[in-house]
């Protein structure tokens, strides 16, 4: 396990986030996982950074509604303005609490300053 590999988020998807097929959107999915990318990235930065592509995107499984999702982190690769994000999305479900990978992909995010444009990473 990498240092920078830490549980970023952990939350409970609702009744709202679910599709047609009674499972939960992919695009909610995909929206925590941003989320918890650009928090790795702009702790990394120290500042402002912006999602600039989504690599390797696999859905495992179904999240249910009632799963407990937890997000990971992990930085695989710092460029002279980017940031590669390694993220695992996880379901603990059921009673029993059995825990299943649903989802993963790696994202990159570029270091921003204040008017938008890329800068470099402080070393």
């Amino acid at each position: 396990m990498s240092e920078h590999r830490r549980a970023t988020i952990r939350t409970i998807p609702q009744p709202s986030d679910l599709n047609v097929n009674g499972n939960i959107f992919g695009g909610w999915v995909l929206s925590q996982m941003d989320l918890a990318g650009a928090d790795a990235a702009s702790r990394l930065a120290q500042g402002a950074v912006a999602t600039v592509a989504i690599e390797g995107m696999k859905f495992h499984r179904p999240i249910e509604l009632g799963d407990v999702i937890s997000i990971y982190t992990d930085i695989e690769k710092v460029g002279r303005t980017s940031i590669t994000v390694k993220i695992e999305v996880f379901a603990e479900r059921g009673l029993e609490r059995s825990l299943h990978q649903v989802t993963e992909a790696r994202y990159i995010f570029v270091a921003i300053n204040k008017d938008g444009r890329p800068r470099p990473i402080k070393d």
